[in-house]
């Protein structure tokens, strides 16, 4: 019995350090490291989490692969609206290495107003990414994975605190958006991915200027994927709501690698794929707040053609070749884009073969015509035109 209570007391303490450490890190629960005999997880041993953090073994956990043709029409879902994003620069927000991934700590005056049935107050954000070899995102698209995810955390503010809301169900939420490469600079990552060298290592932090973080977002908050998940790190709490925008969010080749490169995490090695694997849905509805399984599968398509993404025997997904910049600025690589686009070049293929049978008929009318009038005007060749003399028509200048 007192093994069970000691075991039982380890890992209530490894909530507590995860909560503490944070203070709402939907990715970055990791309990301080101080002194011996500190509970620590990694990506290293993803496979092994339940066996200390049992809600890692369970029937709703994230991230998980939307599939498009199985995600059910939500008529209900509304725009995401956004509340009080636009921060002055003479605030300043904390951004730390927590050794999993970078977290930017934002205010609770930043709100979700509406898409969810209530008001859900911000905590923080992160990033999860691959490395120079292969991509990083933690949800997947019909089997496709980005090269980077943004995950914004919010709380139901109707808890004491996120501690509280944490361990509620429904009591999270998370924005999550795709990051993807494309011809250029994204000016509002900018004020993020400076700071990066400045929190290299491990348990550094620094502070960022206040600066919009819808920007961060993609810019249509209508299209999204909605399901009930969990924290997809340890301890894997089944409490969260999850939002992930259909549009991605693209980013220069220059700044994707500066996410993947400059970061250190455990044992001061450098930080890379910090995505955990797609779990099962076990039963699980996806409901989209568009009609996204309508036509075939499709999942949002970068503009260069890249090839699709073979999954590797470390899970991570590598690229058969290297990226190449998004042709076409301020496309949006959306599956439904992509979707009307092959609606409508079969509509009009459909269009093009109905104008030619009508064409065809039309002249085939014409012609049966024209030889019916020359068979009833043919008259023998002995029988000559009459002579007829044609007078030019004269005006009298009187008469006007």
């Amino acid at each position: 019995m007192s093994c069970a209570r000691l075991g039982l007391s380890l890992l209530l303490l490894a909530a507590l350090g995860w909560a503490e450490d944070e203070r709402g890190s939907e990715d970055s629960a990791h309990p301080k490291r101080e002194g011996p005999g500190h509970s620590h997880w990694s990506y290293a041993d993803k496979a092994q989490w339940q066996s200390s953090f049992p809600d890692c073994g369970g029937q709703r956990q994230s991230p998980i692969d939307i599939d498009t043709n199985s995600t059910v029409f939500g008529h209900e879902l509304q725009p995401i609206v956004l509340a009080g994003y636009n921060l002055d620069p003479s605030e300043r927000l904390s951004l730390r290495n927590n050794g999993h991934t970078v977290v930017l700590k934002l205010p609770g005056s930043l709100t979700i107003a509406s898409g969810y049935s209530q008001e859900y107050r911000a905590k923080q954000l992160h990033l999860h990414w691959g490395s120079p070899e292969g991509p990083g995102s933690e949800h997947t698209v019909d089997g496709r994975r980005y090269d980077g995810e943004l995950h914004m955390v919010y709380y139901n503010p109707s808890y004491r605190s996120f501690e509280e809301a944490m361990r509620q169900p429904g009591g999270l939420a998370v924005l999550a958006a795709f990051l993807q490469v494309g011809p250029e600079d994204n000016v509002h990552y900018q004020p993020l991915l400076e700071q990066l060298p400045e929190v290299q290592e491990e348990g550094k932090e620094t502070t960022v200027a206040g600066f919009n973080i819808k920007g961060l977002l993609p810019s249509n908050l209508s299209r999204y994927y909605r399901y009930s998940g969990s924290l997809t790190t340890p301890p894997c709490f089944q409490t969260v709501n999850w939002t992930v925008f259909n549009q991605t969010v693209l980013l220069s080749q220059k700044q994707i690698l500066l996410l993947e490169s400059t970061l250190q995490g455990d044992d001061d090695e450098a930080l890379q794929n910090n995505f955990r694997l797609t779990q099962s849905l076990h039963g699980r509805k996806v409901l989209a707040s568009f009609q996204a399984a309508i036509s075939a599968r499709q999942a949002p398509l970068p503009g260069d053609g890249s090839p699709p993404l073979t999954p590797t025997p470390d899970g991570a997904t590598k690229r058969s070749t290297d990226r190449a910049p998004r042709a076409g600025a301020g496309c949006s690589p959306c599956a439904d884009s992509e979707k009307q686009l092959g609606f409508s070049l079969q509509t009009a293929h459909v269009l093009a073969g109905l104008f030619g049978v009508l064409f065809a008929v039309t002249a085939l009318t014409f012609l049966i015509y024209v030889h019916k009038q020359r068979s009833q005007n043919r008259r023998p060749a002995s029988q000559s035109k009459p002579n007829v003399s044609y007078t030019a028509a004269s005006m009298d200048e009187q008469t006007l």
